[in-house]
């Protein structure tokens, strides 16, 4: 989707993010972090797909989504998970 004109965050690259049609309508408006707050789940794929965020926000995400979520995007993260040997 493509960020709304007008709005302050419009071309930053933090507002730049894949999202589906349903998580985009979702977060609409409202700040990331009312958005990650309300979503933690949220919060672990940022940090799984988010290597172009700032790390301002890659901090606030592993924040949000605490120790297990860290643990689960690292784990996702890893191209041989689930077939390690």
């Amino acid at each position: 989707m493509t960020p709304r004109r007008g709005q302050t965050a419009y071309d930053r690259r933090d507002n730049l993010v894949l999202a589906c049609p349903d998580c985009n309508a979702l977060k609409a408006d409202k700040p990331i972090l009312a958005f990650l707050i309300a979503r933690r789940d949220r919060a672990v794929n940022l940090l799984r797909f988010g290597e172009h965020l700032s790390p301002m926000l890659l901090d606030l995400a592993r924040q949000i989504a605490g120790p297990e979520g860290v643990a689960r995007a690292e784990r996702l993260s890893d191209p041989d998970y689930p077939y390690k040997d």
